[in-house]
């Protein structure tokens, strides 16, 4: 059956695209970013888009919805960052756990770096575990990579899953796929040869492996790249320039390493190639960058759905 959802913090529409290949019909999407905005808006004219502060926004209309979810702001918690957590102003933990109470929802599903399992934050992750327990939640946090579920990039996130105790005990992980991910030679050749580079099947033999975390960088940043300079050796042994973004694909003769255009970093990410990005380069690209990968927000939904469903399928009584 198809269940409703509320999208916070929901970015270019990376987890609510997985989540509605999932089987979950947004009603409300909450982003603070234009661009975005326009992202979502452009892809699915139906989706109802609120532009703004998540701080402003009440959840009290969606009372008893089947899903509440999103990916909150990742700079408190990241490496790249301070690791402020809650003395950072970015936090909007506490937001979701308000909406929580607001809506009740039957299931929620957040995500966010990796960072958020240091142990810095045990006592962080313990209480929102805690308050939502009051709330009558079973919760729990989970590393998840996205190469395990088809994408070309490891991409480790930290998605956190809270049930009512009526359905909790049905939820189940998803299980990584027996199938491994394409390399990013595989994954981008055909993007690569669009404009007939001759060099295309030598790239893509030194292509051979999956990409490293796809990082969409800062507003306090110049431009965009592929972040920091680890990240950018490694792309470099796939022979890739991280050094910016392309605005094309390589030409007839190039020589050297290529650069990714913002599609073909959209498919790093698990975006389908439909997908449209707003924004002039710089703004597209940290839309893709930041965003949840869709098919492991689908892997993680469909878990969500079968736990809902089984919950509320009608119990046999013993004879």
């Amino acid at each position: 059956m198809l269940l409703n959802s509320i999208e916070i913090c929901a970015g270019a529409g990376g987890q609510a695209l997985g989540l509605e290949q999932a089987g979950f019909d947004h009603v409300s999407l909450v982003e603070l970013d234009r661009p975005a905005c326009e992202t979502l808006r452009i892809n699915r004219t139906h989706w109802n888009v609120t532009e703004g502060d998540l701080r402003h926004y009440s959840a009290d209309k969606w009372r008893g919805i089947e899903l509440l979810a999103g990916g909150v702001p990742c700079p408190p918690f990241s490496k790249a960052g301070k690791q402020l957590g809650v003395d950072d102003e970015r936090d909007l933990f506490p937001e979701a756990i308000r909406l929580v109470s607001e809506c009740r929802p039957q299931a929620v599903m957040l995500e966010n770096v990796r960072g958020l399992l240091d142990s810095v934050f045990d006592d962080y992750r313990a209480k929102i575990v805690a308050d939502l327990k009051k709330l009558g939640y079973v919760a729990e946090w989970r590393l998840l990579n996205a190469s395990d579920f088809g994408v070309p990039q490891l991409r480790p996130r930290v998605v956190f899953v809270a049930l009512k105790a009526d359905a909790a005990g049905y939820f189940n992980w998803p299980t990584a796929s027996k199938i491994a991910p394409p390399s990013v030679g595989l994954a981008l050749a055909d993007l690569m040869a669009v404009n007939g580079w001759r060099g295309v099947k030598d790239w893509e033999r030194t292509a051979c492996a999956i990409a490293p975390t796809l990082v969409g960088g800062s507003k306090k940043h110049g431009g965009p790249d592929l972040g920091p300079t680890r990240a950018k050796k490694a792309w470099a042994m796939l022979g890739v320039d991280g050094m910016g973004i392309a605005d094309d694909a390589p030409a007839r003769d190039f020589v050297g390493m290529p650069r990714l255009t913002v599609r073909m970093a959209a498919r790093i990410q698990g975006f389908p190639d439909s997908w449209q990005f707003s924004g002039r380069k710089t703004a597209a690209y940290r839309q893709i960058g930041n965003a949840f990968p869709p098919p492991v927000a689908c892997a993680v939904g469909l878990q969500i759905q079968a736990a809902l469903n089984a919950a509320a399928k009608p119990k046999l009584k013993r004879a």
